[in-house]
């Protein structure tokens, strides 16, 4: 990997956590492309290794947040256990799901959260 790349990879990291801090989420929006492009990583393991960078980048928005008073746990629990059920029963149904489709549903995701953020 040369200084132009890496540069470039850094810019998308730094997006990511901009993107993530900014609006809660969102990230992986701005991985994945540079993911499958530049980086050439076929589909499945660009978007598990999106989900591995963003997890640390999350993890410090919230506690920030947290410590601002601007996030309540006791609010967040119920996402959370919802959200590690789910993180947990689709981590293992990943290597079933086709690369095809994991595009379409990641397609269709971000088709729905720009639908929402216009009405």
């Amino acid at each position: 990997m040369d200084k132009r790349e890496k540069s470039l990879y850094a810019l998308a990291g730094a997006l990511a956590g901009f993107a993530n801090g900014l609006l809660g989420a969102g990230g992986g929006l701005a991985l994945v492309p540079i993911l499958l492009g530049p980086m050439k990583l076929p589909p499945k393991e660009a978007f598990a290794t999106s989900v591995f960078i963003m997890t640390p980048i999350c993890a410090l928005s919230a506690a920030l947040y947290w410590v601002q008073g601007r996030a309540s746990l006791g609010l967040a629990a119920p996402f959370l256990l919802g959200g590690l059920a789910g993180g947990l029963a689709c981590g293992k149904l990943y290597g079933r799901v086709s690369a095809l489709w994991l595009g379409r549903i990641f397609g269709l995701l971000m088709l729905y959260g720009g639908i929402r953020c216009f009405f």
